[in-house]
């Protein structure tokens, strides 16, 4: 019962709203004055608005569960449920898990990719690109997936330094809350699974991206469960505050203009390669190049 209530002041959030309202004016009844033509300005790229994109970004998520209405029950109920019994279960299967570790050192290989330097490589590899070859997607995918993974190791932090919930490789405090621990949620779920989802939408054309990206972030999810460092709570719950990130920088943050077409010289994308013959006479040197944009 006291851990209860100390769960219940933790996730407490109190939302101050202003409202403004006008009233009709008096010259709103009379006919309106000719005013000139407003000139369109220029939007601000997303560079120059990426960190204050990241402060949007966290006012929306964490003023979400205030926008829930009664029509969300629905789901919102059996996903307690859910969570509940897997928190019940998790030092079960925990410590089944543990007893097979002959794949840990591989479970823990694979989920570097899930890692902030991980998602950072992704981010700054896309974008780099995109610069360099005037592709717009490639930039914006770069883009979003740095806003996204950032936002997902926030989120992750304080949910981590909130709960304080015990590792599996705790001893008898072992999937506690509130003892010291920084099992819940998973953070390289978070981050794998927020870059994974602007990845798949942004190449929302490409089949094998898709599955390619979402393949990715599935494998990093259960190799945080089979290293013994996350129960399945941990990581379902990670991978889908990540997808609901994702999402979320997604739909607010991307510009049409970056679609499928390479802006530089109208080249759809494809994942199969373009095929130039090479050839040098004088060196008696032949050859094909393969040229890929994405």
């Amino acid at each position: 019962m006291r851990r209860n209530g100390r769960s219940q002041c933790l996730f407490s959030i109190t939302l101050l709203g202003v409202v403004f309202s006008m009233g009709p004016s008096a010259a709103a009844q009379t006919p309106p004055a000719p005013t000139p033509t407003p000139t369109v300005s220029a939007k601000p790229s997303l560079e120059r608005e990426f960190f204050r994109n990241i402060l949007r970004d966290q006012k929306a998520i964490w003023t979400a569960p205030f926008q829930l209405e009664r029509n969300d029950a629905k789901w919102l109920i059996p996903a307690g449920i859910g969570a509940m019994a897997l928190f019940t279960t998790d030092r079960i299967t925990g410590d089944e898990i543990a007893e097979f570790n002959r794949g840990v050192k591989a479970s823990r290989i694979v989920s570097y990719a899930g890692s902030t330097y991980g998602a950072g490589a992704v981010a700054a590899t896309f974008y780099i690109v995109g610069r360099k070859t005037n592709n717009s997607r490639a930039r914006e995918t770069g883009i979003l997936v740095a806003e996204a993974t950032i936002d997902g190791l926030i989120v992750s932090n304080v949910l981590k330094v909130s709960t304080q919930r015990a590792r599996p490789d705790a001893k008898r405090e072992r999937s506690e809350f509130f003892d010291g621990g920084s099992s819940f949620p998973s953070g390289h779920s978070v981050q794998s699974w927020a870059a994974a989802t602007v990845i798949a939408n942004e190449y929302h054309d490409q089949r094998k991206v898709q599955v390619a990206a979402y393949g990715l972030a599935s494998a990093v999810s259960l190799a945080r469960f089979t290293a013994g460092k996350h129960y399945i709570s941990d990581v379902l719950i990670g991978s889908l505050l990540g997808y609901g990130i994702g999402q979320y920088v997604y739909r607010t943050r991307h510009q049409k203009e970056a679609d499928s077409v390479d802006t530089d010289e109208g080249i759809t994308n494809s994942m199969w390669p373009e095929i130039t013959p090479q050839y040098n006479r004088r060196m008696r040197e032949y050859g094909v190049a393969l040229t890929w944009r994405f």
